[in-house]
């Protein structure tokens, strides 16, 4: 009888724990099912449930700023609002550090780069990268009175060159033979470049041609300033950065900034800013 009693607890015992191992292969798999569900899920989707664009940026005129009155503006300002607005989404703007741009994209702190990107390979095999909107190059800055003495490699040589670290400026700095006998310092910003160059302790600073543009004339901080003629260096183009694999967001943005050019707002922010000429988008 004995062993008639434990060989039946022991055969419950079996079945219970055979029962208990399912239940855990099926919260384990509907777990696992759940994960791949919202790992499947792309990033429109995370954008349109939280209701904004979260768009990292620098501070450079004319592309991004703040006015007189402290407000955020400027051409890429106001361009990502009217993408944003048929897009159906609020436009979040946040300051980066550009040197951790892509660490910051990629850990979801904002969901894009719009601030001046310039198209590279190593980008587009890193990012999703949009249609490129506008072109660009990099340009020669010194004091006024230099802007002829600094028109060759030779007159170049030994002068202090300063470029945004891990920007389209440094990249000419580093390796165009035109700066090869020159002494290259980093900055963290565009606007710190041009500030070098002002007060005295640097000679040059290789900055995006748009930033000149609404930077360097009559009734600015750097009105003493002026670019050196004649001496373009990479020509580029400028585009959106987003994660590698969102094609969805991508392809809305695409067709956002195509909608934003056709309704002729594009060309109408592009001129408030004098960029017009470098529109890449036209409208269909």
């Amino acid at each position: 009888m004995k062993k008639l009693t434990a060989f039946i607890l022991s055969a419950l015992m079996a079945v219970t724990a055979l029962a208990g191992c399912s239940g855990q292969s099926s919260v384990s798999e509907a777990s696992k099912s759940n994960s791949d569900s919202q790992s499947s899920t792309g990033d429109w989707s995370y954008i349109q449930d939280k209701g904004d664009l979260v768009i990292g940026i620098t501070y450079f005129e004319p592309m991004n700023y703040k006015d007189e009155n402290g407000e955020l503006t400027g051409f890429e300002t106001e361009f990502a609002q009217s993408v944003c607005e048929k897009l159906g989404v609020k436009a979040t703007f946040q300051k980066i550090d550009w040197d951790s741009k892509e660490v910051e994209l990629n850990a979801k702190t904002i969901d894009c780069i719009w601030n001046g990107l310039t198209i590279t390979d190593d980008r587009q095999a890193n990012m999703g990268i949009s249609t490129p909107y506008m072109e660009n190059k990099q340009v020669m800055v010194t004091k006024a009175e230099n802007a002829d003495k600094y028109a060759s490699a030779e007159a170049v040589k030994g002068a202090t060159v300063v470029a945004e670290k891990k920007s389209a400026g440094e990249e000419v700095a580093e390796s165009d033979d035109f700066f090869k006998d020159a002494n290259y310092v980093s900055v963290d910003s565009q606007a710190k470049a041009l500030l070098e160059v002002k007060s005295g302790t640097a000679d040059i600073a290789i900055i995006d041609y748009v930033m000149s543009i609404g930077t360097i004339a009559n009734g600015t901080d750097y009105a003493d300033l002026k670019v050196v003629e004649g001496k373009n260096f990479a020509q580029e183009q400028y585009g959106i950065a987003l994660r590698k694999g969102d094609t969805e967001t991508l392809e809305k943005i695409n067709n956002a900034i195509q909608d934003v050019a056709n309704d002729g707002k594009l060309e109408e922010i592009a001129k408030k800013y004098n960029l017009q000429d470098l529109l890449l988008v036209k409208a269909k």
